[in-house]
């Protein structure tokens, strides 16, 4: 409704006709308020309208809107700020916090699927994982096996979740969320670029780097569609700039 209600306004009393609606279209574009993802989503819902009076001639396509094939680099976390977050909590004296980054990091998983670290999976080295309603077994890398039994001998975990909060229920994503937030300063890494997933994307860049290989990709990543892998092996704007250049064409 409220989508329509942009279309009632800008026509302001006149009728509806194909000529109108495609001017609408083009005065939301260049009236510079909107992403263009929003444009589309205003126009899906008169076309829906249009659709559901018979009004068919008065549909107008969306935009295309072509896949970047980069990411902005004030968003991309590099391997170098990861290895300082991990330093910085170590030196702040947070030793679980430290496994934690370096797990999502190692591992790839989500922040809300630390719960399937356990004890046992640690000793076997295969993670068992369930999330969104899918199942699927990582490798626990050696030398984070190695960190992590240590880890747990330190702390006398003798089974279950590795990493629990103080009433013993394993962490979850806004906990590890505000840890993370706060070693920013501490590490000068961006406060924008901190955030649990950023570290599941370092480990698809670097996983893609070595293999060069989506679909496996995919299967570590848990995805069922190779489209949303793509999106985690963007380079940065920087990076991509700098391969642009090496080409040497100009």
């Amino acid at each position: 409704m409220c989508d329509i209600k942009k279309l009632v306004k800008y026509a302001d009393g006149r009728g509806l006709t194909k000529e109108l609606v495609i001017a609408y279209k083009e005065d939301l574009r260049t009236g510079g308020k909107y992403k263009l993802s929003s444009i589309n989503s205003f126009l899906i819902a008169a076309n829906r309208l249009f659709e559901y009076m018979g009004w068919y001639n008065l549909r107008v396509k969306t935009y295309h809107i072509q896949k970047e094939v980069f990411m902005p680099g004030n968003r991309d976390l590099s391997k170098s700020e990861y290895k300082r977050l991990v330093q910085a909590a170590l030196r702040k004296g947070k030793k679980r916090l430290a496994m934690i980054i370096q797990t999502l990091c190692s591992m790839g998983i989500r922040a809300s699927e630390l719960s399937g670290i356990t004890v046992e999976c640690v000793k076997n080295g295969i993670a068992e994982i369930f999330c969104k309603g899918k199942h699927r077994k990582v490798l626990v890398p050696k030398k984070m096996r190695k960190l992590l039994l240590k880890y747990i001998k330190e702390n006398n975990i003798d089974s279950g979740a590795v990493f629990c909060t103080s009433s013993g229920k394993a962490v979850d994503r806004s906990n590890v969320w505000r840890e993370i937030k706060a070693l920013g300063k501490e590490a000068c890494v961006q406060d924008k670029k901190i955030f649990p997933h950023n570290l599941r994307h370092l480990f698809a860049k670097t996983f893609y780097e070595k293999n060069k290989d989506l679909a496996k990709l995919a299967d570590v990543l848990g995805h069922s569609s190779i489209e949303t892998t793509r999106i985690y092996i963007k380079t940065s704007c920087n990076e991509y700039q700098r391969q642009i250049d090496l080409m040497g064409l100009v």
